[in-house]
């Protein structure tokens, strides 16, 4: 059985695998996000792809048979494929990291916890520069922390866009907006942007996301479609926190109309959040829907997910993209 839209739900929705890690090859541990810290793989089936944990508590096994991956549900085959190898942090992409850690403490990210590391500009660029010599890099992602400031990270996110530029590859940049983030990553040769709103229920916002005021978030990101163009500004829009399929619907609506294309991203819990966050994993049935849901809406303001070259939507390991996975 190959890997089909449903087939990726119910795998996004559980999240997790058990699997002999002897299999996996390959791995770079991710270092910012709410999966930071974490070991994982992605798996390749059916022209679709989905990024799995490693947890031997999960209900689903992976195991190999003649040379392929074979994923198991209660003890029956579900779906079977490969892994595929990771750049860094993704398959074609070189998906790098600058501050591992962060001022804001929002409350489904674990990185704040963790306090890792603080990356120099040598030790980025030669990141890119081995996912580069391994002949697979179709585009760069820059995402980051707040180690000082959003101003403070926006100028070295510049800084390293412009050193990366030689390569000529697509380069998409994840920080947290400034007043001028967008047009001074835009001059620097950024192509692609990404400021995330996280949730837009005001009243879930304000409740686990610390960092500035979602207003300010949603400024920038207007402005972001003024200077880089539609379908080349993004947002996750975190799923499971509380918030109903209504109040999804009536905002990823609000971003489309702006030019924006929101990611609908399952939560995930880290143990090191634990206690602090009220989240239940969407179900398969449920981010079908939305998905379903998402791609009437981009397509009704002429946005598509394919166009993306950089960061999560080309990428799809955690996500189901409208145009690619439906």
């Amino acid at each position: 059985m190959k890997m089909n839209a449903q087939i990726k739900a119910e795998l996004i929705s559980i999240g997790a695998i058990d699997i002999d890690t002897t299999l996996l090859g390959r791995l770079t541990v991710p270092t910012a996000g709410p999966g930071a810290g974490g070991k994982a793989f992605f798996f390749s089936s059916g022209g679709r792809r989905v990024r799995l944990v490693v947890d031997n508590g999960s209900p689903l096994r992976a195991v190999m048979d003649n040379g392929e991956i074979v994923i198991l549900k209660g003890g029956k085959e579900f779906v079977r494929g490969k892994i595929e190898e990771e750049l860094i942090h993704c398959p074609g992409q070189a998906y790098i990291t600058m501050s591992e850690r962060c001022i804001y403490d929002c409350k489904f990210c674990p990185v704040p916890k963790l306090n890792g590391k603080v990356k120099s500009s040598e030790e980025l660029l030669a990141l890119v520069k081995e996912a580069y010599d391994l002949g697979k890099m179709k585009g760069i992602s820059i995402t980051s922390g707040v180690e000082v400031s959003p101003e403070k990270e926006v100028e070295r996110a510049a800084d390293l866009v412009r050193k990366l530029k030689k390569y000529n590859a697509p380069i998409g940049v994840s920080v947290y907006p400034t007043r001028d983030s967008s047009r001074i990553l835009k001059e620097a040769g950024a192509s692609e942007i990404k400021y995330n709103v996280e949730t837009m229920d005001r009243e879930l916002y304000d409740k686990y996301c610390k960092k500035p005021p979602l207003d300010f978030t949603l400024e920038c990101l207007k402005d972001a479609v003024s200077i880089f163009g539609k379908n080349h500004v993004y947002t996750n829009f975190i799923v499971g926190l509380g918030e109903t399929d209504e109040t999804i619907e009536k905002y990823y609506e609000d971003l489309a109309k702006m030019g924006i294309i929101p990611i609908l991203r399952a939560v995930g819990v880290h143990p090191l959040r634990f206690g602090e966050l009220e989240a239940e994993r969407p179900t398969a049935q449920r981010l079908l829907k939305l998905t379903k849901m998402a791609r009437r809406i981009l397509d009704k303001y002429g946005l598509d997910a394919r166009v993306a070259k950089t960061m999560c939507l080309p990428c799809m390991g955690c996500d189901l993209n409208p145009h690619v996975d439906l």
